[in-house]
């Protein structure tokens, strides 16, 4: 007889008592997905957004470069018609030609840049009031008629300035934002376009210059 024996369950013993079974061993669980972190997105936005918001506030606040002379179409060429209401109600028209140095600024009250060159534009007309060799006028730029009537009683401003509502005149001299800056001639001609805030050292070298050019 085999030195091999069953149980009484059926199961197998060997000659060293030990239990064999011929079960399968069970399957090990399978590893699911690791847990998504929970609200990533929304703190990705949260991360964009502020980090937007802080660059907006930088560029808004930031100091202004001096104005520089940019290509103009209209440089050497007749300036366009400048004629129209103004922010108090009246009615204005620049002469063609004007017969002296005309400053023509475009500002929104809400500009930073055109706040910074305000008082310098205040300077520049007062110095100029006596001799009446140049003058100032302003137009409205993607802003509200009271705004910038409000903005121009708080600099000081007494020039003319146009509404420009419609917004012909900045169309007309290809103005695309604020500030802007063109200065005329006595014949007419547009002999200068600048960009950002100007100072009126800057307008009397302008002038200056061309005044050499065409005495």
């Amino acid at each position: 007889m085999s030195g091999d024996a069953t149980d009484g369950d059926g199961d197998a013993t060997d000659g060293d008592g030990a239990i064999g079974t011929s079960a399968a061993p069970a399957p090990a669980p399978v590893a699911g997905p690791p847990p998504r972190p929970r609200h990533s997105a929304r703190w990705i936005g949260l991360a964009v957004l502020v980090i937007g918001a802080g660059l907006i506030a930088v560029l808004a606040t930031r100091p202004s470069a001096q104005a520089v002379e940019t290509y103009s179409p209209l440089v050497g060429r007749q300036a366009p018609a400048i004629s129209g209401a103004t922010v108090e109600g009246t009615t204005y028209r620049l002469a063609s030609p004007p017969g002296h140095y005309v400053v023509v600024n475009f500002f929104a009250s809400w500009c930073i840049p055109c706040q910074e060159e305000g008082p310098e534009l205040v300077a520049f007309a007062f110095q100029h009031q006596q001799t009446g060799d140049a003058s100032v006028v302003s137009v409205v730029y993607t802003d509200t008629v009271s705004q910038a009537r409000a903005y121009q009683q708080t600099i000081g401003a007494t020039w003319p300035t146009m509404a420009d509502i419609s917004g012909t005149i900045a169309y007309q001299y290809g103005v695309r934002s604020p500030p802007s800056t063109f200065v005329i001639a006595p014949d007419g001609r547009v002999v200068a376009f600048l960009t950002s805030s100007v100072t009126a050292a800057q307008l009397n070298s302008i002038i200056d210059e061309a005044k050499l050019s065409n005495p």
